[in-house]
C-alpha cells in the first residue's frame, strides 16, 4: 500500500498512543509508527506478550494499564471492545486528550452522550472512526454522486464468520459502517425504517437486512452477515440517469450508462448493437487507514475538522439501535416522526 505523501517539513510530530492492540489496534500502532507527523509513545493492552511483541515491532513503550499511558500523550486511538469504549474514552478525555475511538462510537447513545458531553466540557477532539469514509472508493463516489439524482442505495457487506468483534452484533460489527455512508450520501434525514434477520447459532445476530427511508425520497438498502462464504463490501447508487457500483475492497468504481441507440445492420441483420456504455473512475491506492489517521493527526493540529464528529456517529448508532430493535422484535416498519 502507498503511505501519504503530503508530509508537511516543520512540523513538530503529535504525540501519540494506541489503546487496545487487538487486530485493528495493531494496525493503527503500525500506521503511527511510520506516519513522520505523529510520535507513537506507547501502546496499552493487557496483554503483556503482545505488547513486549509491539515494543520489538514498532520501537515504543508498551502499558499494561492505559491510564499510565496517557500523561505521555497528547491524543489516543482506542481500539478496546465496543462495551468499554464509554469507560476508556471518558476516561481519556477528562485527562485531557484528543480522542480517536473506533466504531461504534459507544455500545449505546446514551453512553455516546456522555462522552460527547465530556469531549465539550474538556474541549478536545472526539472523532470516530468510520474508515470507510476514507476509502478512496467512497471518496471519488461522493464526487460521481454530487451530480447524479440518487433514488436507491443498495450496501452490502458479507465476511465469513470472524473470530474478532463477537461480543456485538453484525449490525454494530459491520452494518454500521454502511448506516453511515448512506446518510452521507442520502444527506437527509431517515424518517421510516424496518429490518429482519436473526442468529445462526449462539451469540448476537449476524445477519440482517434492513430498509431506511429518508425524507428525500431516496431509499436504503442495507444487508450485513457474518455467514458468508466469500468477503463482500459494495454499495450501489441507482441514479435516474445512471447506475454506479462501488467496490470497497478493490477500491474500484463503475458508472453504467443509457448511451443513444446505436445498430449496424447488413442486408436486413442486426451484426452490433450498443444499448449502454461503462465508464472506469480512477481511485488511489493509498490505505484508508493511513488516510484517517493523517487526517486525525491534521484535526488534533487544529488543520482540520473531524470527517465524522461524535454527534454523526451517534446518529449512526442510534439508527443501528433501532434496526437491532426492529429485528428483534419482529416489528413492521417504524415511523420516525421528527426523523434522524
Amino acid at each position: 500500500m502507498k503511505t501519504i505523501s503530503k508530509i508537511k517539513e516543520n512540523i513538530i510530530p503529535v504525540k501519540v498512543g494506541v489503546i487496545g492492540i487487538g487486530n485493528m489496534g495493531w494496525h493503527h500502532a503500525r500506521v503511527l509508527s511510520l506516519l513522520k507527523d505523529a510520535e507513537l509513545i506507547g501502546v496499552a493492552d493487557l496483554d503483556e506478550e503482545r505488547g513486549k511483541l509491539a515494543m520489538e515491532q514498532f520501537n515504543c513503550n508498551w502499558f499494561g494499564n492505559y491510564k499510565d499511558l496517557l500523561h505521555q500523550v497528547e491524543a489516543v486511538c482506542i481500539a478496546v471492545p465496543t462495551l468499554f469504549h464509554h469507560e476508556v474514552g471518558l476516561e481519556c478525555l477528562k485527562a485531557g486528550k484528543h480522542v480517536l475511538i473506533e466504531k461504534p462510537i459507544a455500545a449505546n447513545k446514551e453512553e455516546a452522550s456522555s462522552l460527547i458531553n465530556a469531549s465539550n466540557n474538556a474541549k478536545k477532539l472526539l472523532q470516530v472512526g468510520h474508515i470507510e469514509r476514507f476509502n478512496p472508493a467512497f471518496r471519488e463516489l461522493t464526487k460521481v454522486v454530487a451530480n447524479e439524482e440518487v433514488v436507491v442505495l443498495e450496501a452490502r457487506r458479507h465476511s465469513p464468520h470472524p473470530e474478532r468483534a463477537n461480543d456485538v452484533s453484525v449490525v454494530l460489527d459491520l452494518m454500521i459502517h454502511d448506516i453511515d455512508l448512506v446518510i452521507e450520501l442520502a444527506n437527509s434525514k431517515v424518517i421510516r425504517l424496518a429490518a429482519v434477520g436473526g442468529c445462526s447459532g449462539d451469540g448476537p445476530m449476524d445477519y440482517v437486512n434492513a430498509t431506511l427511508g429518508f425524507q428525500n425520497g431516496v431509499v436504503a438498502s442495507l444487508t450485513a452477515s457474518k455467514m458468508s462464504h466469500k468477503k463482500i463490501r459494495s454499495l450501489s447508487a441507482h441514479c435516474k440517469e445512471s447506475l454506479i457500483e462501488t467496490d470497497f475492497l478493490n477500491h474500484n468504481i463503475h458508472i453504467h450508462r443509457k448511451a443513444h441507440e446505436w445498430y449496424s445492420a447488413d442486408h436486413g441483420e442486426l451484426l452490433y448493437r450498443n444499448d449502454g456504455f461503462i465508464e472506469e473512475v480512477s481511485t488511489t491506492s493509498i490505505e484508508p487507514l493511513y488516510a484517517e489517521l493523517e487526517h486525525f493527526l491534521q484535526c488534533v493540529r487544529g488543520e482540520e475538522k473531524p470527517a465524522v464528529d461524535g454527534l454523526q456517529a451517534s446518529r449512526a448508532l442510534h439508527l443501528a439501535d433501532l434496526i437491532e430493535k426492529a429485528v428483534s422484535t419482529s416489528s413492521e416498519d417504524i415511523l420516525l416522526s421528527k426523523g434522524i
